[in-house]
């Protein structure tokens, strides 16, 4: 798989000046929460549907107030209409559930010296590639993989501005946080970081309806049970209703998805000691006449 090929490339670049400069190199993980910003969420972001995330990284000391770090980290997005307040967002009755595995290359910018202080404020900038793949439950209960059915109509000639989209994207993950030292070795963090992405198939929600026949003849009625779900509401001031005319809107293309990390990171400063505190012992003594 792509995504991870190109993790590991960066791991192993990363992991080459280790013997060197061991004292500013620190390897740890993430654990924490994920959560989802999207077309069936009507807040920023929904936390009822609040997933477990975890992660690896590698943490380079640039200087004392820039740090350098890679990471790999899988998290669960999810969303659901039925539990939004919308009646609109109710009766389209659309859920998902993804995977998301995450490698990412982030700038971290300390504001104060932690060797000094002990602790410092930090916000971080970076980039990430991520693979995902939404899914929903089918009137059986069963997990049904999305993309494959093209619900928005995606590769069908009628439609020849809805490609397949993929399921590997990019994102851009920002955020702030605070870290401290625990020990000689050790460093605990927390930290919240959001992802905006170049898809906006997270969810497998973006524009609007296609013709229901053209679906059923090209994807099979499984696309047209998945497309519109709204005959299978259960809620006493919505009542269940029929697959909408083709061009009805489904989704919104004006913004693509979000996903969002937040938890906390534990590391371990490889060579031990306090880096820059031995960095200042190895400098070369100043020579004067």
């Amino acid at each position: 798989m792509k995504l991870v090929k190109s993790t590991g490339i960066l791991f192993l670049l990363m992991a080459v000046p280790i013997l060197t400069f061991a004292q500013d190199w620190h390897i740890g993980a993430f654990l924490g929460i994920s959560n989802y910003s999207g077309d069936l969420t009507e807040k920023r972001v929904d936390f009822r549907y609040t997933r477990p995330a975890l992660g690896v990284l590698v943490r380079r000391d640039i200087n004392r107030y820039l740090t350098v770090r890679g990471g790999f980290t899988w998290g669960i997005v999810a969303g659901a209409d039925s539990t939004n307040t919308s009646k609109d967002m109710i009766a389209r009755n659309l859920s998902f559930r993804s995977n998301v595995f995450e490698g990412s290359l982030i700038g971290e910018f300390n504001f104060l010296d932690i060797e000094e202080k002990g602790f410092t404020p930090y916000v971080f900038v970076g980039v990430a590639g991520f693979g995902f793949e939404p899914m929903a439950k089918d009137k059986s209960g069963n997990w049904v993989s999305l993309r494959p059915l093209g619900t928005e109509g995606q590769g069908l000639p009628q439609y020849p501005n809805r490609l397949p989209y993929d399921l590997f994207s990019f994102s851009f993950p920002f955020g702030a946080g605070v870290k401290a030292i625990l020990s000689d070795t050790w460093t605990l963090g927390v930290e919240l970081g959001f992802r905006p992405t170049t898809t906006d198939y997270l969810d497998d929600v973006s524009t609007s309806y296609v013709d229901q026949n053209t679906l059923l003849l090209y994807r099979g009625q499984r696309s047209v049970d998945m497309a519109f779900r709204g005959g299978e509401v259960n809620n006493k001031q919505v009542p269940p209703g029929t697959y909408p005319a083709d061009g009805t809107k489904r989704g919104s293309a004006k913004y693509n998805d979000w996903y969002v990390f937040s938890g906390i990171t534990l590391t371990y400063r490889l060579g031990g000691g306090s880096g820059w505190g031995n960095q200042k012992a190895l400098r070369c003594p100043v020579l004067r006449p």
